[in-house]
């Protein structure tokens, strides 16, 4: 099927992020206790991704509370104002963050049944070895450009992969594409609600050594209040 690889108008306030407050102090002994508050003082849950190629709108949901406090938190404090998409996959997704910083903390996995890997799902990465957990990076996160399925394909790599899928999700694998391989392995905490044309325009970049982009994609993250 594809390469395997390991309406009503309403006023927006936009927040660039350019007050930053200090950093807060996350270890892996406190992460939840700390993301937890920040989250209930922090409610936020839409953002907006710039890029030379467009802007994207994405939700983030409630559900998936750490990883929404995070990335929030990870906004206001600046970390990725120097941020690019350094990782680009054709029909897999496209990944973003900041490669000159590096934060020590991994993010408790938060999988949800109800959401997956449908073409514009934000999710997190994360690294293989040595994290029985499936724990999230701090910020390195990737939002899914995803292939086609048929019908068949849908329903033999759920039963392969294990996975119960709802009629609408398999509709939406059907009609968006996406990466089921990845469900319950990737913790999905967002997705994007405008703008897929530019993550087509993104994952059709040149790349060298299989998924480096030829020119550097900047973006730019910015919280959305209403």
């Amino acid at each position: 099927m594809k390469a395997q690889v390991i309406a009503l108008s309403i006023f927006v306030v936009v927040l660039p992020g350019c007050s930053k407050p200090k950093a807060l102090e996350i270890s892996q002994q406190n992460i939840r206790e700390v993301l937890a508050k920040y989250g209930q003082e922090n409610p936020e849950n839409e953002v907006i991704i710039e890029t030379k190629y467009g802007t994207m709108r994405l939700r983030l949901f409630e559900y998936t509370p750490l990883h929404r406090a995070n990335f929030v938190k990870l906004i206001k404090e600046g970390f990725y104002d120097d941020a690019e998409f350094y990782r680009i996959v054709f029909e897999f997704m496209i990944q973003g963050g900041d490669l000159k910083q590096n934060l020590t903390y991994k993010v408790p996995a938060e999988f949800s049944p109800k959401y997956f890997h449908k073409k514009g799902a934000l999710s997190m990465a994360r690294v293989s070895e040595n994290n029985p957990e499936m724990q999230s990076s701090a910020s390195d996160f990737f939002i899914i450009h995803g292939g086609g399925y048929s019908k068949d394909d849908i329903d033999i790599d759920a039963r392969n992969l294990g996975l119960t899928l709802t009629p609408e999700q398999k509709q939406a694998y059907l009609t968006q594409g996406g990466y089921m391989e990845l469900d319950q392995k990737y913790t999905v905490f967002g997705e994007v609600t405008e703008g897929f044309e530019v993550i087509d325009l993104i994952a059709k970049e040149k790349v060298f050594n299989e998924d480096k982009p030829l020119r550097k994609i900047p973006l730019k993250i910015k919280l959305v209040t209403r």
